[in-house]
């Protein structure tokens, strides 16, 4: 499968523990003979911090030493998402993303073939539920959650009809619907079905804010 991940940095974890698992799960994935694609913005505050640390320059090269198959694509506002998603089987779209981005993907998808899945890794839906309400996620396939606690937030609020537990052991939280596509395991059970279909509007707890 050719798979398009989309996260705040790849490269750099100042302030930012997500860049282990993704860079885990991103060798998985290749180990296991997919191509893939991380994108991450060319400004991430991330990155741009630990630029200004000492040494933070040649953490990045021991990064790119230690892991020599991760290459992240560095984006700015005018990215082409026709160009980049072109031919992509799957799309993962991290939380800690700007709202515009996530909307844009979703709508890419309306012209697209691909897999689209938001993946969060915060408590925002739980601290600051409303914030959550910036993210467009009706063309969205389902969402990848840190937690049953954040995986029940987001049925109980009618912000996604599918959700999963990631990268605890993945089991399916269901809003009365089973999931019938017809599927593939990528990585760790994650099963990615061919067909699509959209979820439903982006719900009543949004509408009503």
């Amino acid at each position: 499968m050719r798979i398009a991940m989309f996260y705040h940095s790849l490269v750099s974890d100042w302030n930012h523990g997500n860049a282990h698992f993704l860079r885990g799960v991103a060798t998985e994935l290749i180990d296991r003979g997919h191509e893939v694609h991380v994108f991450e913005p060319a400004d991430s505050w991330s990155r741009e911090n630990l630029l200004k640390e000492p040494g933070g320059a040649d953490s990045i090269s021991r990064f790119r030493a230690a892991y020599p198959a991760l290459r992240p694509r560095y984006y700015g506002e005018s990215i082409d998402l026709d160009r980049e998603l072109d031919g992509v089987d799957l799309v993962i779209v991290h939380e800690w993303n700007s709202p515009d981005l996530v909307r844009r993907i979703g709508l890419n998808r309306r012209r697209a073939r691909f897999r689209l899945l938001f993946h969060d890794t915060h408590h925002r839906s739980v601290t600051d539920p409303d914030s959550m309400c910036a993210y467009d996620l009706s063309e969205y396939d389902g969402v990848l959650a840190f937690g049953a606690s954040v995986a029940g937030i987001y049925l109980d609020k009618g912000w996604a009809r599918q959700v999963w537990t990631w990268p605890r052991p993945l089991t399916r939280a269901s809003s009365g619907r089973s999931l019938d596509w017809p599927g593939k395991v990528i990585s760790s059970g994650l099963v990615i079905g061919a067909t699509t279909s959209a979820l439903p509007s982006w719900t009543s707890f949004c509408s009503a804010q």
